[in-house]
Parts: C-alpha cells; sequence; structure tokens
C-alpha cells in the first residue's frame, strides 16, 4: 500500500514531540511491513526538502501556517492521487482537509482537539477565532473515519458529532524500554519537569508547588528539562531566576533520551500541569523508569494516571492540592512504592508493538 501522511511536523523539527514519535514509529513498522509512505510536513530553519529515514520519505513544505496550502499544492504537483492508495490527516490544532481534495480514502489521526489551548498558544483574538472555528470544521470532517490515543479525545470528538463506530483508539508507545527492576532512589528528593516549556504547559504551577513543598521537605530539588518557546520560555526562566530558591531549580534546556532516560530514574516524582494532552507520553515514560506522577486532571493526563494507583491526579490549576499530593509522595514510603510499583507494571504493555498492531486494523490492512 501506498500511504501519504500530512502532518505539520516530523521529528527532526525543533518544536518534534510526543506525537511525531507515535507517527514516525509506525511509518517505520508500515516500512518493514513493505508499504511505502511518503509524509508531507511543514519545514523549519536549516531544513532539506526531502530527507529519506527508516525507509520512509519526509517532504518539507511551508512554514507553520503555509504548510496546509504548500501540502495540498506539493500533492497536485507530484501527481501523489495517481501513487497513492491511503491518505492520513494528522490534526495537529489544524486539519489539512485533504478528504476534499484526495479521492483515496482518508483517515484523520488526532491526539487532542485544541479547545482551550486556543487561548494558551495564541495571541487572543486568533485564540478567540479559532476556538470558534474548530467545532465547526470538526462537524465538516465528523463523517470520516478517525483513530486516536485515548477516552478522552475519543468523548471529544463524538461531542464534535463523530460517529463512535468510527472512532478507534490506539495504544501509545515508548520510546525507551521500561527498567527490569526498580531501584531504590536517590536519597536527595528531586522533582522533574519533562517538555517544551510554553504556556499550554503551565510550567510555572509546577515552579509554584515546587516552593510550597520546599517549605515542608528542606532539601527537595526541582529539575527542568525541555526548549523554552517564546516569550513565555522567557517568563519562566525570569520566575525561577526571582525564587527563593533558585538555587535548587536546575534548568537543562532539551535534553536528548539518554539524558532523559538517566534524570527519570534518579528523580521521584514527575509533576505535569498542561491544560489538555492527547495522552501524556512523558508521564508513562516516568512510569517505565520507576517514577510516579502527580498530574492536573485534565484531557490525556487523566488517560496516563490512574488515580491514587500509578500517580495523583488533583484538580485542575489547584497548586496548593499539587503540592500536598507531591509531599504525600515524598513522605508516605509505602504510598510511594505501591503507586512506583503499579506504574510500571502497566508501562510494560503500553509499547508500539501494540499500537502498530491497532494502528494495521484501524487502516484495514
Amino acid at each position: 500500500m501506498n500511504i501519504v501522511w500530512f502532518t505539520w511536523k516530523d521529528l527532526d523539527h525543533p518544536l518534534a514531540g510526543g506525537a511525531e514519535v507515535v507517527n514516525q514509529e509506525l511509518a517505520k513498522r508500515l516500512v518493514a511491513d513493505g508499504h511505502q509512505v511518503k509524509f508531507i510536513v511543514g519545514g523549519f530553519n536549516g531544513s532539506k526538502p526531502t530527507k529519506n529515514k527508516d525507509g520512509y520519505q519526509i517532504n518539507r513544505v511551508g512554514g507553520r501556517v503555509s504548510v496546509y496550502y504548500k501540502a495540498w499544492r506539493f500533492y497536485k504537483q507530484q501527481n501523489l492521487q495517481q501513487w497513492t492508495d491511503l491518505v492520513i490527516d494528522e490534526v495537529n490544532t489544524v486539519p489539512f482537509f485533504a478528504k476534499f481534495y484526495s479521492k483515496r480514502t482518508t483517515i484523520l489521526f488526532i491526539h487532542q482537539l485544541a479547545r482551550q489551548i486556543w487561548f494558551y498558544e495564541l495571541p487572543k483574538p486568533i485564540g478567540f477565532i479559532g476556538y470558534i472555528l474548530e467545532p465547526l470544521y470538526l462537524r465538516i470532517l465528523s463523517n470520516q473515519k478517525v483513530i486516536t490515543v485515548s477516552k478522552s479525545t475519543k468523548k471529544d470528538l463524538i461531542v464534535h458529532g463523530f460517529k463512535l463506530g468510527n472512532i478507534k483508539i490506539i495504544s501509545e508507545g515508548l520510546q525507551i524500554k521500561p527498567i527490569t527492576k526498580l531501584n531504590s532512589k536517590p536519597s536527595i528528593p528531586t522533582i522533574i519537569s519533562l517538555g517544551a516549556i510554553k504556556p499550554m504547559k503551565r510550567t510555572i504551577d509546577q515552579i509554584k508547588a515546587f516552593e510550597l513543598a520546599k517549605t515542608k521537605i528542606p532539601k527537595l530539588k526541582l529539575v527542568i528539562a525541555g526548549a523554552l518557546e517564546g516569550s513565555y520560555g522567557q517568563k519562566v526562566i525570569k520566575y525561577t531566576n526571582k525564587s527563593p530558591y533558585k538555587v535548587d531549580i536546575k534548568y537543562l534546556g532539551k535534553i536528548g533520551i539518554n539524558q532523559m532516560v538517566k534524570l527519570l530514574q534518579s528523580s521521584h516524582v514527575i509533576v505535569s500541569t498542561s491544560i489538555k494532552e492527547g495522552w501524556g507520553l512523558t508521564i508513562t515514560e516516568a512510569a517505565s523508569q520507576g517514577t510516579p506522577a502527580v498530574v492536573y486532571d485534565v484531557d490525556g493526563l487523566r488517560d496516563s494516571v490512574r488515580n491514587n494507583w500509578s500517580g495523583c491526579i488533583v484538580s485542575n490549576s489547584q497548586i496548593q492540592e499539587l503540592t500536598e499530593k507531591i509531599e504525600k509522595l515524598l513522605r508516605d514510603t509505602k504510598f510511594y512504592n505501591k503507586l512506583r510499583k503499579n506504574g510500571w507494571q502497566w508501562s510494560k504493555q503500553i509499547n508500539f508493538d501494540l499500537s502498530y498492531a491497532q494502528f494495521k486494523k484501524a487502516i484495514s490492512l
């Protein structure tokens, strides 16, 4: 089968995240099974227009906004209509609307809907326009088959008119292997904040929770790892520098997989305060290394954490409650060990072999 896969960025993009890990792990397995895959994505500074990777092809056209128009033009100019058997339209905030110009079977791949994210990631006037338009274009696309990664997103899609029978959930997968056994943690308690530092992640909430917990647990430290994005990234750095506990806060920038694994193994708790996620891949990655999570009760994070079983879920935006759960985890050894063991065992069931098997069934391979 020949597959064209539209998505706005690939794994080499500076802003790449969990969604790009998933789509390229799936593409790699499609190629290994004898299929051909061509990605059409947006470019970035210094990127090459075409790249072959793991047997599939990446074609970069346009930028963050222009990619949607230029992807359509590329599809037409390269006469991909004749080559293609299946089109995957991966929706990262905005769809490519491929069903309107491809006569081939088109399947949507949606990790999460934007909704509140519009107001966090864009200036208010533009965010308001996106917020208004999203339900409208979702209605237009609601007769399509769609693949997603969580029950939360499935519920969102049903609200917007998608038929239950047309929505398939596939498992997430992990870039890293779960540790073979649970080892003891270092003596100094450490919180890790992992992922892009941008408004929707609400990183400052995590720093505030750390500061409050620090008053009760004097040796507590915070490690922040992730790329700074825009003015919010600078705001986080300024906030950190003004913190009375700045000497115990370490910012590492964007890190590689090997360093991530070491950090997850040595940290005691991972905290996530996103406004919304498709799943929360960093949470499962942390669990695979024996590190439980404390997260806000939002879409995606409530899927990747089983409350008081593999981690703790607290009320959205409640920093005090977030702090109290961090303190409980770090003080209650029995509770902590229960959560880290359960999360570690669960992480073994979340892998790309299962994800790919479910994906193949969803696209009828």
